[in-house]
């Protein structure tokens, strides 16, 4: 239990913290992605109006090297001055037939001419007027008869966005992993106070069961010398009764808590499942013929586990018995196990009269709970702990156990033990 809470801990605690990173992360880099991508539509708007200013379309065969830098639009800020002026850009002139006329640059043209051609006959060739090519944006303008695209070299912004992504991706995965390691080691000590509360609880139902089996043995002896004084005394027969129901309840209280303890000791040994479940069912199957109720066993053969073997039998048996004990009218009850994997998948089930909602299922392994919330014990003659029991026992194995309904109003347990390899 305690392994479990603190599991739970650092699974709670990290895949937070990893999901708060990472959504930051998302969200600078979308913010860096939105600003990129601005910046690179001003430019090439920029380049296109002030391309226009320097000389009309039809003497852009004259165009010359440098010619725009000083024409940014008088709109333009310091930044957005900067960024035209630090840009690789291009204008690719075609006449109305779609002869290129001209290819110039600005800024140099460190490009391989054939390469711009290439993506400027593409850009020609689209429907939109705007767009992204390869490391390329361009934008599409028509004046004079004549077509102009120009093109702005992207691939150092989109270089430097991509590196962002990166680092930021290895930051938040490190950041993650050292956030594991952190709440690994921290984990004992946050989860230290619950721990302390929970063995102070198991040490007080210890000690308290053992304390009340003192003054039980003492009251079940004298009950037993009055019925011998007054035979047939009604107060006496109750007062017994009720004295050995107060002593099971006793004893299961001290077995669940020592159960429950990380230290409990298991004699752990290679234990074949069918003939343990078989004499384990063998009363039951009994009881279920008696009672008119169809009960099937059907184990595979050969199935071992590496399990306490008393302590699987109780598991087994508080499985039987509840099915037995709630199965709706002559409703059939069955028990079947196999092989899934690494464990022994042992299901036991049986109808019921009314479903059972799922938050149900999940609470039957609680202690004392009750589906009917009024405890009726005419029928359920239980204390209420023996699914809590189960559960304890399941989990000490390191295993599992669940409830959950299935077609037909059957509720069936589900009960996993790790295979003996």
């Amino acid at each position: 239990m305690i392994k479990k809470l603190q599991r739970r801990f650092i699974g709670i605690s990290v895949v937070s913290l990893s999901v708060a990173m990472i959504v930051v992360v998302i969200i600078i880099n979308l913010v860096n992605w939105f600003s990129v991508k601005r910046e690179l539509e001003t430019t090439i708007n920029f380049i296109s109006e002030g391309a226009q200013n320097v000389l009309p379309p039809e003497d852009m065969e004259h165009y010359k090297e440098g010619m725009f830098s000083k024409r940014v639009p008088s709109g333009a800020n310091r930044h957005e001055r900067n960024m035209v002026a630090q840009s690789n850009w291009y204008c690719a002139v075609y006449s109305a037939d779609g002869t290129l006329i001209k290819v110039s640059g600005e800024n140099g043209i460190d490009d391989d001419d054939s390469a711009i051609v290439t993506v400027a006959n593409k850009a020609l060739k689209r429907d939109e007027d705007s767009g992204r090519i390869g490391d390329y944006l361009y934008r599409l303008q028509v004046s004079g008869g004549r077509t102009l695209v120009y093109l702005l070299n992207c691939e150092t912004r989109l270089n430097a966005m991509h590196r962002l992504m990166l680092i930021s991706g290895l930051a938040c995965a490190g950041a993650i992993l050292i956030t594991f390691i952190i709440v690994s080691i921290a984990s004992r000590k946050a989860v230290e106070p619950t721990i302390r509360n929970m063995e102070q609880q198991k040490e007080f139902i210890t000690n308290a069961s053992h304390e009340l089996k003192t003054p039980l043995t003492v009251i079940s002896t004298n009950m037993e010398l009055l019925d011998m004084e007054v035979p047939g005394n009604n107060w006496v027969a109750a007062t017994k009764k009720q004295t050995a129901v107060m002593g099971r309840l006793v004893d299961e209280l001290v077995y669940l808590s020592r159960m429950e303890e990380e230290s409990a000791p298991l004699e752990m040994e290679n234990v074949q499942l069918k003939p343990l479940i078989e004499e384990v069912a063998e009363p039951f199957e009994a009881m279920a013929e008696y009672a008119g109720r169809e009960f099937t066993v059907r184990v595979e053969d050969g199935l071992h586990a590496a399990c306490d073997r008393a302590s699987v039998q109780r598991l087994f048996s508080t499985l039987l018995d509840n099915a037995m004990k709630y199965a709706s009218g002559a409703g059939p009850v069955k028990v079947q196990a196999k092989a899934e994997g690494r464990y022994a998948l042992i299901e036991v089930s049986n109808e019921v009269i009314k479903p059972l909602t799922n938050e149900q299922c999940e609470q039957l392994f609680n202690r004392f709970y009750r589906v009917d919330p009024s405890r009726n014990k005419d029928k359920q003659s239980g204390f209420g702990i023996g699914l809590a029991i189960a559960r304890a026992i399941a989990e000490k194995h390191g295993g599992s156990i669940k409830a959950q309904m299935t077609e037909g109003n059957r509720l069936k347990f589900s009960c996993r033990l790790p295979i003996k390899q």
